[in-house]
């Protein structure tokens, strides 16, 4: 089975060398740009399942997608109350107002205020203490499936050093 993997991933890792640029075919803006107080905010109730204390009233205003669908980026706020969150997407978070106390499943706490940046794993779960006002952008990336995961970090590997960075 191990050889299999190992197999496709092979095969995936040179079909994504000699593939062109995806977006290049993709339909969709390759720039979008708006003002966060701009941009159109739609209520989005928290699972009342999820809700601890308070009656927190959350609203998302969607700012980008990527043309796979895979990325997203979006504008939330929050009034008081306390939650738990599920992420189910990779989500890495900036506060722009107010401020949020987070306890992770692990125990770990932290404030989060204006100009923090912060990084939730997909699948996992953290709570949520709004005392008065959050808002913050969100940058959404589903976690590839196991498969394309291995042969994505086996790519990085064959490649070795020659590429350095963020978008190696």
């Amino acid at each position: 089975m191990a050889s299999l993997h190992l197999m496709f991933a092979s095969a995936m890792a040179l079909a994504a060398r000699s593939m062109p640029d995806i977006a290049v075919f993709s339909r969709g803006k390759s720039f979008v740009a708006h003002s966060s107080d701009l941009i159109d905010m739609k209520s989005t109730p928290i699972n009342p399942d999820w809700i601890v204390a308070g009656d927190p009233r959350a609203r998302t205003g969607e700012h980008s997608r990527g043309h796979d669908d895979a990325a997203l980026t979006a504008i939330w706020d929050c009034t008081a109350g306390e939650f738990r969150w599920f992420f189910g997407w990779d989500e890495t978070v900036m506060i722009l107002e107010g401020e949020v106390h987070i306890t992770a499943d692990d125990g770990t706490e932290r404030i989060l205020r204006a100009g923090d940046v912060a990084f939730f794993a997909g699948g996992t779960w953290a709570s949520w203490r709004v005392d008065n006002y959050v808002r913050k952008v969100a940058f959404l990336r589903k976690p590839f499936p196991k498969p394309v995961a291995f042969a994505y970090r086996l790519r990085k590997l064959l490649r070795g050093n020659a590429q350095q960075g963020i978008a190696a």
